[in-house]
């Protein structure tokens, strides 16, 4: 057996080193449907482990559905290999954009979520039976809230308690609830059109939305995200932005996507924190930190706001998933969550930088690249004897997927992400890039 093993690594580590290592063997067809998985005993003495740690390996690789059990007989491949290619064979089929590098993704690295950890959190929430029979409260969990305000408190310095906050399943949700509580403010700006889901929301509540024109009654901001490059906003600026908002008595609304992954200079404070949580709502998510898929988000509001809010709260369903809710916060109580923004704030700068490099491999040292202190993007302005639209039709054909920020006569400037693609496709979808301008 090949497999190498770091005996140094913890018994949770050996066992889904073991796990990886048999679950590549099925998946390439190295081991075949139907073929029997070596004995316990067997495998325990050729890689030198425990048994424990070998039988953990088989009950998750049993549990994720490559090996099944047969009693008094041991461990069989079942033919998952087979039926994901079919799947997938299938998907792509039905799938007419398929792209084979993709610079306009949203998703997260692969790598950066450990599955198996959050699958134990998840199980335990499924386990509180009691708990699970009855509908989620309509403002959140209140374990969960608490968990929540002790987290932003020692990482945003957001001072708030349990009451102030009310959670949902994304952004758009909360905006549902807070629209009618805000409605006499009839006018929001946010920086930039691109946030097309939470403009929608407001233009459905009767709302005239403006761009870039603090004279609103809401002023939408994300102070961490202010360009899709990743540019922050100076403190200066946000403490100007609070000023002029308490005068004409405009609320902000400050979503602080991103502001985990800021690299280049020490976080700034919140506006909410700033203004000492009056005339803020603070909104925070856990799409970049987690998964897209764990649809929690959570907003804090300021004393008038919180008190319009209990008036009506018990007719607003909780959207929020109730058990990944429980899962969540034990989840932050044991550390997972600040150690996950920790991993993902050294893994994205790390990528970012490598984009970088990639890009001034291709493009040259002088090629006009815009990086911010944040994110995971940077802007390229490339010269092209063709429209922005062409440019991303040509790519699509390629199989190239770009993001069209703005063009001028003769040149187009583009979005790259690295957030979702490996790092070894920077250097190719580069070049293929490339290729695809220089053709006219």
């Amino acid at each position: 057996m090949s497999l190498q093993l770091n005996k140094s690594e913890k018994s949770d580590h050996l066992y889904m080193e073991v796990y990886h290592y048999y679950r590549d063997l099925i998946m390439e067809h190295k081991l075949l449907p139907g073929s029997k998985m070596p004995s316990l005993r067997k495998c325990a003495q050729e890689l030198k482990l425990s048994r424990t740690t070998i039988e953990n390996a088989y009950l998750q690789l049993a549990a994720d559905g490559y090996i099944i059990s047969k009693a008094q007989s041991g461990y069989y491949v079942t033919d998952i290999a087979r039926s994901r290619q079919t799947s997938l064979s299938a998907s792509k089929a039905c799938k007419p954009d398929y792209f084979r590098y993709d610079f306009a993704s949203s998703g997260v690295d692969r790598e950066s979520f450990r599955f198996d950890l959050w699958r134990r959190y998840i199980k335990s929430a499924l386990r509180q039976d009691e708990r699970l029979l009855s509908y989620g409260e309509p403002q959140g969990e209140a374990d969960f809230r608490q968990a929540l305000a002790e987290y932003i408190r020692q990482r945003r310095n957001v001072l708030c308690s349990a009451d102030d906050i009310v959670v949902g399943a994304g952004v758009q949700s909360l905006l549902h609830i807070l629209c009618p509580l805000v409605q006499d403010k009839k006018t929001v700006s946010f920086p930039t059109p691109s946030f097309v889901q939470g403009s929608t929301v407001f233009q459905d509540y009767g709302f005239e939305v403006r761009y870039r024109n603090k004279d609103c009654g809401v002023i939408y901001v994300s102070p961490a995200h202010m360009t899709k490059w990743g540019e922050i906003m100076p403190v200066s600026r946000r403490l100007e932005l609070i000023h002029y908002a308490a005068e004409h008595h405009s609320l902000i609304i400050e979503d602080d996507f991103e502001n985990e992954f800021v690299y280049l200079q020490k976080p700034t404070p919140s506006l909410f924190s700033l203004a000492g949580g009056q005339g803020v709502v603070y909104i925070g998510s856990f799409s970049r930190l987690l998964l897209p898929s764990i649809r929690i988000s959570f907003m804090v509001l300021p004393g008038s706001l919180k008190e319009a809010y209990l008036k009506k709260a018990d007719r607003y369903n909780q959207t929020a998933s109730k058990a990944e809710q429980i899962a969540l916060c034990q989840f932050i109580r044991d550390g997972h969550l600040a150690a996950q923004t920790r991993k993902l704030k050294r893994l994205y700068s790390v990528k970012l930088k490598q984009l970088l490099a990639a890009v001034r491999t291709v493009f040259g040292a002088d090629s006009r690249i815009r990086i911010g202190a944040a994110g995971t993007s940077l802007a390229l302005t490339l010269t092209v004897p063709f429209t922005g639209k062409e440019l991303q039709e040509k790519a699509k054909e390629q199989g190239l997927r770009i993001q069209l920020l703005r063009e001028e006569p003769g040149e187009v400037t583009v979005i790259l992400s690295c957030s979702s693609m490996p790092e070894k496709d920077f250097l190719p979808a580069c070049s293929l890039l490339k290729d695809i301008c220089s053709v006219s």
